[in-house]
């Protein structure tokens, strides 16, 4: 199941397992990337705002030199909010730092964009320490600069992540490159169905980051969980996982430790009892209120479900 692969309206095909690199300890990024990619992964995936594609890019050069085709790997990395005005400019900065021509999967990190002049270069505030956002600037606007990307050779397919069923709405109707992908924070606990079906039904792809939930996993020690653990005698990290190659999605494993890199690509099959359990947990969550929600400081935008930002 690690090896599964999903078809993207371009007609590519993405690796359902990916390596994550989001807060990944700095000085450990190249080891993993390597390590990774010399057990079978396929998927990297990266972005300029995590501050460490230069580590990601050693890591590559490391497995490439190793005998590792170029064109064997999938690449994924962002555009961050401060370069919505000058993509390819952003574009140029990741594929520097990752030492590639091109990357297989350019994303839009968040349809929101910061000032590109204000007084840092990723995170600028204004004097009350609220998010500096240019308020008048269109995630549109951005979309039609990822667009004419394709033409440059510099990208094989582009994206979004981070986005709901309502900025879809609004983008969709400009398009003249449907999104590829939309990469978004998933897992039982913050299932998003609505926008998962939706993109479902436009043909985009959905990639699933943070699977295991937030921090210190309080999943792994759900009811719900435990059983289908049990039932398959796998750990619960490989039930969390499994979940969304079985419901089509791919997923990102982050880690920089080799023995889990590895234990993350125990992967299987789940068959419909064991959604039905998943599933249930969920529908329960939501039904009761407890389902996750996650205000984002960055832009003080609320994301999650059901869908309301």
């Amino acid at each position: 199941m690690a090896d599964t692969r999903f078809k993207l309206n371009t007609g590519a095909e993405i690796p359902a397992l990916g390596l994550g690199t989001w807060q990944s300890d700095t000085g450990l990024v190249k080891k993993a990337v390597a390590y990774a990619l010399s057990v079978g992964y396929k998927h990297i995936d990266a972005a300029y705002c995590y501050g460490n594609e230069d580590e990601v890019g050693e890591g590559l050069k490391e497995a490439f030199d190793g005998g590792i085709k170029r064109e064997d790997v999938f690449v994924t990395t962002k555009l961050w909010c401060t370069y919505h005005s000058r993509v390819e400019q952003n574009l140029d900065m990741s594929l520097k730092s990752l030492g590639l021509d091109y990357v297989d999967l350019y994303l839009m990190h968040w349809p929101v964009a910061m000032n590109p002049e204000g007084n840092h270069e990723k995170f600028p505030k204004h004097p009350d320490g609220s998010r500096d956002l240019v308020k008048d600037w269109s995630h549109i606007e951005t979309w039609k600069s990822m667009e004419k990307l394709l033409a440059t050779g510099k990208v094989k397919a582009i994206g979004v992540a981070n986005y709901s069923v309502r900025y879809l709405e609004q983008l969709l109707p400009h398009c003249t490159v449907v999104p590829a992908v939309n990469q978004i924070e998933n897992h039982p606990s913050l299932p998003q169905q609505e926008i998962v079906d939706f993109c479902k039904a436009k043909g985009i792809h959905i990639t699933a980051y943070s699977p295991l939930g937030s921090t210190g996993s309080p999943m792994m020690k759900e009811k719900a969980i435990l059983e289908v653990a049990e039932k398959r005698s796998i750990t619960p990290a490989s039930v969390l996982l499994s979940y969304h190659i079985s419901r089509g999605s791919s997923v990102l494993a982050k880690s920089v430790n080799p023995e889990r890199i590895k234990a993350n690509m125990d992967i299987v099959k789940l068959d419909a009892s064991d959604m039905k359990t998943l599933n249930d947990y969920s529908l329960e969550l939501v039904k009761s209120g407890k389902v996750v929600r996650y205000v984002y400081p960055a832009f003080g935008v609320e994301f999650g479900f059901p869908d309301k930002s």
